[in-house]
């Protein structure tokens, strides 16, 4: 029989056509539940429901109104997931339990479960934007970093190495909307990420990324992913045993799990593990035997097939977030197909459209386009990403901000 799946997304997400795409390589049947326009029946033709991701009983009762029956749920993102999690155990479908899922999704309710499994975190505290910014800044070490508790792609993350950059950062971060900000010591060290998926509680590792550039603040802007993982075995089994402890300190039971992860001379640091595969179109560096996308491994295993044999296709592939050089109204992209020759390079995705703005970090929502490269060795992987990345020539023009009467 068809197995029909529902999956969380955001309507603004790059994944919903690579999992549509998965879906029917699959012969499965997908509803997407999505933040569409509620009020229009249907505008984008895609037989979507309308949800809210932050509100949970009104689209929970949109989901019971489909008289549907489902095999399994997804999701991309931290929101979706969320729902995803309330609307699995409605349904009595596999999925990460609600407040594991939560805990994903908050950095200081994540934080406090992993103090309480005895896992290496920095020192940390929540604090709110009532509270005045200078006798914040008076009592923590320095370097510290700021982040809104609820947000993630490191928006709203800053390093602050004095009181003055504290209350800087803290302005800049109220700015964003959110109620609080977390406030944790800066952790050196060279950052990782690691892609799974947890089945009856236990992890499942399809790969170990190097994120071979420095991410040292004061804004810490992801670009490489590359694997397999250039660190030595010992190291790579300290973030899968740091990782499998995470994954147990939040609950996460079944589905996708994003971990990202810092090493240093005390060893291995948690930083945040999400109920949700890796954002963007970065999960596209990754392929299993076959040529399987990771879309199709979470398909599969959403609904109830064994994934436990996969693995990850060789010998080392990567992918590039495109780096801006400036902010501003996206005009055009030369060079694209230069790019594209270089050896090793698979695909350059530019996903800006034009009039299309890009703000710069810690603002920033969005990457202008995406580069993927397989090859021989990581450094091998690494270098041609970093020589195609070279050859794009984005043509910019400023933003013009709009002045309240007056100002």
């Amino acid at each position: 029989m068809t197995k029909h799946l529902l999956l969380f997304a955001a309507t603004t997400g790059y994944q919903i056509r690579v999992f549509a795409e998965a879906a029917r390589h699959l012969g499965m049947d997908l509803t997407l539940a999505t933040d569409r326009c509620h009020i229009l029946d249907d505008p984008w033709g895609d037989r979507a429901v309308a949800v809210r991701f932050d509100r949970i009983p009104e689209s929970l009762d949109a989901l019971r109104g489909l008289h549907a029956h489902f095999d399994g749920v997804a999701a991309v993102g931290d929101g979706p997931a969320v729902l995803a999690a309330e609307a699995a155990q409605v349904l009595g479908l596999p999925f990460h339990p609600p407040q594991a899922a939560r805990a994903g999704h908050d950095k200081y309710l994540a934080r406090s479960l992993y103090v309480a499994a005895h896992l290496r975190v920095p020192r940390f505290h929540r604090a709110s934007f009532q509270e005045d910014p200078a006798a914040l800044a008076a009592r923590v070490p320095y370097p510290c970093v700021l982040k809104p508790v609820g947000l993630s792609a490191s928006v709203g993350v800053i390093r602050a190495n004095s009181p003055s950059e504290f209350a800087a950062a803290f302005e800049r971060i109220r700015a964003l909307g959110e109620a609080y900000l977390q406030v944790e010591n800066y952790i050196e060290g060279r950052e990782f990420a690691v892609e799974g998926l947890v089945t009856g509680g236990r992890l499942q590792t399809l790969a170990i990324f190097d994120k071979p550039d420095p991410l040292e603040g004061p804004y810490f802007e992801e670009s490489l992913y590359i694997t397999p993982s250039r660190e030595r075995a010992s190291v790579q089994k300290e973030l899968l045993d740091t990782t499998s402890q995470a994954v147990r300190a939040l609950g996460l039971a079944h589905g996708p799990v994003h971990a990202e992860l810092r090493y240093n001379r005390s060893g291995a640091w948690i930083l945040e593990a999400h109920a949700r595969p890796i954002g963007g179109l970065c999960a596209k560096a990754l392929r299993f035997a076959g040529g399987a996308p990771l879309e199709e491994i979470i398909l599969r295993h959403a609904v109830g097939e064994d994934v436990s044999q996969v693995r990850l296709e060789g010998p080392a592939s990567g992918a590039m977030m495109i780096p801006l050089s400036r902010a501003g109204v996206f005009q055009s992209v030369e060079g694209v197909p230069e790019a594209s020759a270089v050896p090793g390079i698979e695909e350059v995705v530019i996903t800006a459209k034009p009039g299309q703005e890009f703000r710069a970090l810690p603002d920033k929502s969005s990457y202008p386009g995406f580069l993927f490269a397989r090859g021989e060795s990581p450094a091998w992987v690494e270098a041609a990403l970093r020589q195609a990345h070279g050859k794009l020539r984005f043509q910019m023009a400023t933003a013009l901000r709009a002045f309240a009467p007056g100002a």
